[in-house]
Formats: structure tokens, C-alpha cells, sequence
């Protein structure tokens, strides 16, 4: 199979013949494997084998526009070549992974060609072959930003400009750790799609302000009206999301990887980086020794993390152990409580003066919890966790975690109490389940969703 030249210079690289013919490849490719990644079935072989040598040859093709990924796209050549010749077993990229590093040049609009078998997070559970073309979005108060007082060496936001199957889903991220891999890497970079979160926050926030009448202040209609304004918003809040996971006062791995607990404490730790990232904006807003960039964006950072939350958050997904449903649950109802948000006449309103001081303190909550946590046992962190929450958003009837410590088996495993929390441990109120049978068909309309179609 041939792949035609690389067309003129002023063509874009997802108008090459050459990625249209990896992209093609690419999709029959998937087709034929199974959710490890690999090929089993012997009579695939033959097309698997002519599949990927077209990817690779449009990879060679193609690499001439991205001299600064050369070895990264040489490694994955030959990683094809290699898993070809295993009769297609579970592929092993591992090298061109550790070849990739887009977080050593973050030049706003650098382009990368990224082919791997991976996962999706959102999207595609199964390993598969995906072909992505992505480009940097580095604005310069966000490098100033991250030179001072936010810095994040891991961080890479990025923007599509084509991809297969496996991200036309919900998936906005490409992290390492989904690639198909021998052993596992240390990993050195993480990237965020802040095209699709903007895309889709514009979409959303638009339909659900409509249905609740909630009159939007003036800079905060100018993101549902700046495609560009809100990805650099988006950029702002995830710079410092991001490095929070790593920071403050921890009572367990940053991450929470491989440790099984109660979802409500994965709903905790994302707020909590969300909410930091909401009181950072807030301070640098007040900063008069910021850039009017970077205090112009942290004002909008704040309506940001407010209306994805309380929005689309809170009713995206299903209802089983839906932790970032249940932080944008605990959102609304602690500005509810707190009488800053209002649903009254049928319309929903926000006291914008106040509200700023009640979100922020909900964050203080959190992490006063954590502070605490560092010397308390696991279940007793966990359950002074469920209190936090459940003070805030009432708990199924039906759970055994609301009746208290007395109805809990606290001598077991921790395992059987993860097992006793409801999979929809705090069920919607009634306002989400209007909201969510309104907003459905919005929430589902923004799968896939990029800038062009925002």
C-alpha cells in the first residue's frame, strides 16, 4: 500500500494524504483487534499486516513536518514493525512512549502527530490504535504563570486538530498511562484537551442558563461567546488543578492510585483541587502586580469552575459511584445553603458579591479534613469524609453509611466498607432530576464535540 506525497507547505497536517491514509488505516486497524490489544485471530493477520504497514509509511511521510518528534515517530515505526512480527500479541509501545516527551517544548501552537494503542479515558476502554494530530496552547500570562508561583513541568494543554474513533467520545485527555506498555514508565506529562472542555462548557452553560433563567453578569457571556477566551480559561483552571493533586496537606497518595475507597473521597480530592484552583483565580484577581491577562482570566476562571460544576458535572454520567456528579452536587447545595445561589420563581439566581467568599470556604472545609486526616486512621478518615459531605447533600434513604458508625462493620476489611456505599450514595435532588431531563439531550449532543462545533 503507497501513500501519496506530503502536499504544499500551506496545506494543514490533517489535510495530508498521508494522515487521511493513517487515519483510514487506523480505523480498519481497530476493527481487528481485542480490548488488550491485540490481534488473535489468525485469519486477521494478513490485513492487520498490510494495515500496519500503511500507518507506518504515512508516518514517514508525515514526520518531515514534525522534526521535533523524529525520534519519538522513528521508535514508533519500528514498535509496529515489532508488534507485526509477534503475529500481532499484545503490542508493547513502550519505546516511542518514553520517546515522547511534549512537555519539554510547550510552544503555544507546536503541533504533534501522536499514534499509539491506548485507552481513552471517557471514551474507549479498550487498547486500540488511535491516531491523533494535537497542537499546544501555551499563551503567554499561562507561561508567566507557570515560570512564577504555579509551576507545573508535567502540564501540557492542547487543542485537536483531527483524531480517530476512540476521541470522538468525552474523552479531553492523553495521559501516558493509558498506552499499551511492557512495564510501566515513569510518568512525565500529562495533556488536556482545553478546546473539547471549552467547547463543551460553552454549549452546556449556554442551554442550562436558558432553562433557569439565570441571568449570566457580562464577562461571563463573553465565554459563551469567545471559543479562544475560554480555552485559555480552561488552560488557567487546569494549570492549577493539575499540580494541586501533588500539594498541600495530604493524608494519602496524591493520586489515589491503586487504593480502593469509598467514591465520595475520589468527590473530595477533585473538588478540592478545583475549589484551590477557584481561590488561586480569586487571589490573583486582586493582584495588582498580575497581568491584566492573567487577572482578566482568573475573574473567569471562577465562573468556570462554578457553572461546569453546578452544570454539566453534576448530570453527566451515569449514577453509579458518579464522584465528580457528586461534587457538583455538593457545589450547588453548599452555595444553596449558604445563601448565595437561589432557585426561586422557577429562576435561578446568583449573589455574585458574596459568592465568591462561600465557595472559598468550602474549599477550607476540605482541607481541613485533610489536615486532620493526617492523624486519624483510614476509616475514621473516611467516615469524618461521608460526614463532611452528607452534611451538605442528603444521603439514600436506604444507606447504611447514613445510619452512622453503629450500623458499619468497622472490624473487617476496609474493603466490606467500600462495599456498603450505595452506588448512588447521594441521589440527585429534585431540582437535578428536572434539570438532567432537560439538559440530556445537551449533555449527550457534546461527545465528540471540538471548537468548529461549539
Amino acid at each position: 500500500m503507497t501513500v501519496t506525497p506530503l502536499a504544499p507547505v500551506d496545506t494543514t497536517p490533517q489535510e495530508q494524504p498521508a494522515w487521511l491514509s493513517l487515519k483510514a488505516a487506523a480505523q480498519e486497524l481497530r476493527l481487528l483487534q481485542v480490548k488488550d490489544g491485540s490481534i488473535p485471530e489468525p485469519e486477521h493477520h494478513a490485513p492487520a499486516a498490510e494495515l500496519t504497514v500503511a500507518i507506518t509509511a504515512a508516518i514517514t511521510e508525515l514526520a518531515p513536518l514534525f522534526p521535533h518528534d523524529a525520534e519519538y515517530l522513528r521508535r514508533t515505526v519500528t514498535a509496529f514493525d515489532a508488534w507485526r512480527s509477534s503475529g500481532f500479541a499484545v503490542p508493547d509501545f513502550l519505546e516511542p512512549l518514553l520517546a515522547f516527551q511534549p512537555q519539554q517544548d510547550r510552544t503555544d501552537g507546536l503541533q504533534h502527530l501522536v499514534v499509539f494503542p491506548m485507552y481513552t479515558q471517557n471514551g474507549s476502554t479498550s487498547r486500540l490504535v488511535e491516531a491523533v494530530l494535537i497542537e499546544v496552547l501555551w499563551p503567554e500570562f499561562i507561561a508567566e504563570l507557570e515560570a512564577g508561583a504555579y509551576s507545573n513541568g508535567l502540564f501540557v494543554p492542547i487543542r485537536f486538530l483531527d483524531f480517530t474513533e476512540g476521541y470522538n467520545t468525552n474523552s479531553a485527555v492523553l495521559f501516558p498511562e493509558t498506552v499499551a506498555v511492557s512495564e510501566t514508565p515513569t510518568f512525565t506529562w500529562g495533556a488536556i484537551f482545553a478546546d473539547r472542555e471549552a467547547a463543551r462548557f460553552r454549549r452546556v452553560v449556554r442551554a442550562a442558563a436558558d432553562i433557569t433563567r439565570l441571568e449570566l453578569p457580562q464577562d461571563a457571556l463573553e465565554l459563551l461567546d469567545d471559543q479562544k477566551l475560554t480555552e485559555e480559561t480552561f488552560v488557567m483552571w487546569d494549570l492549577i488543578h493539575d499540580r494541586t493533586h501533588m500539594r498541600g496537606d495530604l493524608p494519602f497518595d496524591p493520586f489515589m492510585i491503586k487504593q480502593r475507597m469509598p467514591f465520595f473521597l475520589y468527590s473530595l480530592e477533585e473538588l478540592r483541587c478545583d475549589l484551590t484552583a477557584f481561590r488561586e483565580s480569586v487571589t490573583i484577581e486582586k493582584d495588582e502586580d498580575a497581568s491584566p491577562e492573567a487577572r482578566k482570566h482568573a475573574k473567569l476562571v471562577q465562573y468556570a469552575v462554578i457553572f461546569d460544576r453546578i452544570f454539566r458535572f453534576s448530570i453527566t454520567g451515569s449514577r453509579v459511584r458518579n464522584y465528580d456528579g457528586l461534587g457538583g452536587q455538593l457545589l450547588f447545595a453548599w452555595m444553596h445553603q449558604h445563601r448565595v445561589l437561589h432557585w426561586t420563581d422557577t429562576e435561578l439566581t446568583i449573589d455574585w458579591d458574596e459568592a465568591a467568599d462561600v465557595v472559598v470556604a468550602l474549599g477550607e472545609q476540605i482541607e481541613q479534613l485533610y489536615w486532620r486526616s493526617i492523624d486519624r486512621p483510614k476509616i475514621a478518615h473516611w467516615l469524618a469524609a461521608y460526614d463532611l459531605v452528607s452534611a451538605t447533600v442528603t444521603p439514600h434513604p436506604a444507606s447504611v453509611w447514613a445510619k452512622g458508625p453503629d450500623a458499619l462493620e468497622l472490624l473487617g476489611p476496609p474493603r466490606g466498607l467500600t462495599d456498603a456505599v450505595l452506588d448512588d450514595e447521594f441521589p440527585l435532588s429534585m431540582f437535578f432530576e428536572a434539570l438532567d431531563r432537560k439538559m440530556k439531550p445537551v449533555i449527550e449532543s457534546t461527545a465528540g464535540i471540538t471548537a468548529d462545533a461549539a
